[in-house]
């Protein structure tokens, strides 16, 4: 089933006629018209397992009514990747399909990329009818985890890195993707430098489109780095302790990002491994702790690292294993887990070293934090930061040894291996006990069916490559 059932919103009375104070959002609302009396379109947005958009184009004039509540059935949250329900989840036609109440996330009422000036897009979250989050969705899991962390009286701060490809929208001969042409020579980008300007300087005015439209969206967004790949970019979001935001922020800007390229006759893809021969994408994030007085809780008195920062380290490489299915989410993505391209092949850490899975960046006590560097680009988000944050949890929570920080290539020494499989990745989630206590066991559940299913279609499709070994000899 496609994911498309959408209920009227119920009545309520227009901001226009009403005498009474107004809320929050109905205060965003008049900001917003104010600020762009020109909007005739309101797209209203879920973000389902894959962090994937699932919503509906509405008239300017239902944002009267959303703060009462919309309508979406429960079953977007156990789709697969083309948007069909799972039906083996049990929450789709089993139980009746019922809808459920989605309100609007403060904050996130912004211009759309596809029309700043007559399209206005909003985030949405799920609640069940008695009021409490819906346990399915992505947002909701981080939520939770979240919340625990901030009852040990600790305050995350973090930043994601996304990274990204511009391809051309035309293919090659054997059907595969091709860098873009620069805008400036139409030339193909077939070899790129990392961090150079001139390449940067080749795509320039759709850097800086994505950049103006950042800004309109408030997404705290850094300038584009070039890569090492041909039409490869890194875009990174700013630090804060607005976990949530940091998640929404990310996923705006990967639609931001997809809308602008489309307008510019590209495609962007966050493919894991969307070329054989290049480095894959992927989406890091950095993470620190501080105290209610702002205080750095990963470096000690001394500027050193400080026995939480090991105790978050255990954790996180303890959990690395059980946790590769929300980091790496369908097959491609474990194509991008190769040495020799950027990524790292086990669960390792180390100073300074972009070759371990989680690195230490440089820096002054201050700026002590960890680099989480394993997710792919094609991962959830806030699945990706809950798993950070269980890891972090797990770390306090238990006595767990930590490796020694890897000295050199962290992809050729010894360490603890981690799934490069999506199968065993997805047994080793069944197997967990630590993530299902800290993300809850009904949603691993539905997401390992979800993600079951994928693979078992994915694996009932006949390749190229197989009909070009096998058909005159087999």
């Amino acid at each position: 089933m496609q994911a498309e059932a959408f209920n009227s919103f119920p009545a309520v009375t227009s901001l226009t006629s009403s005498t009474k104070a107004l809320s929050p959002f109905e205060q965003e609302v008049a900001k917003y018209l104010a600020q762009y009396p020109d909007t005739q379109y309101l797209d209203v947005l879920l973000t389902d397992l894959n962090g994937i958009f699932r919503g509906k184009r509405l008239p300017v004039s239902a944002l009267d009514k959303l703060e009462a509540g919309c309508f979406f059935p429960g079953s977007v949250f156990a789709m697969d990747f083309r948007g069909n329900v799972v039906e083996e989840t049990g929450v789709g036609q089993d139980i009746g399909e019922p809808d459920l109440p989605c309100f609007p996330i403060p904050n996130t009422l912004v211009p759309s990329a596809s029309d700043p000036d007559t399209v206005a897009q909003l985030l949405l979250t799920m609640e069940m009818e008695d009021g409490t989050p819906f346990p399915l969705e992505p947002r909701n899991v981080l939520t939770r985890v979240w919340q625990q962390v901030k009852t040990r009286g600790l305050t995350p701060v973090v930043a994601l890195e996304v990274e990204f490809y511009l391809v051309d929208r035309e293919r090659d001969e054997a059907g595969y993707l091709q860098p873009p042409r620069s805008p400036l020579t139409q030339k193909r980008d077939t070899y790129s430098q990392v961090y150079s300007v001139d390449n940067l300087n080749n795509f320039a005015d759709i850097l800086a489109e994505i950049d103006s439209l950042a800004v309109q969206q408030g997404l705290p967004a850094d300038g584009a780095v070039a890569e090492a790949a041909p039409g490869q970019f890194e875009i990174n979001l700013t630090h804060t302790d607005d976990v949530l935001a940091a998640c929404d922020h990310a996923l705006a800007l990967k639609r931001l990002i997809k809308l602008v390229a489309e307008k510019n006759d590209m495609d962007a893809t966050f493919m894991a491994k969307p070329y054989e021969e290049h480095a894959g994408s992927g989406l890091h994030v950095h993470i620190s702790v501080v105290d209610e007085s702002r205080n750095n809780l990963f470096a000690d008195a001394d500027g050193e690292d400080s026995a939480l920062l090991h105790k978050a380290l255990s954790g996180m490489l303890d959990l690395m294993p059980e946790s590769m299915a929300l980091l790496a989410p369908n097959m491609n993505s474990f194509r991008r887990f190769q040495p020799g391209m950027f990524v790292p092949t086990q669960a390792s850490w180390g100073h300074n070293n972009r070759t371990v899975a989680l690195r230490i960046p440089c820096g002054d006590e201050d700026a002590r934090r960890i680099e989480y560097r394993v997710a792919g680009a094609d991962a959830n988000p806030y699945l990706i930061m809950a798993t950070v944050l269980a890891g972090l949890l797990h770390g306090i929570d238990n006595t767990l040894p930590l490796p020694q920080p890897v000295i050199g290539n962290g992809m050729e020494q010894e360490g603890v291996a981690f799934p490069t499989r999506q199968s065993e990745a997805l047994q080793a989630l069944a197997d967990s006990t630590q993530l299902k206590h800290y993300l809850g066991e009904e949603f691993i559940e539905v997401y390992r069916i979800c993600k079951y299913d994928e693979l078992l279609a994915f694996e009932r499709q006949i390749s190229d490559i197989e009909l070009e070994w096998m058909l005159k000899n087999a």
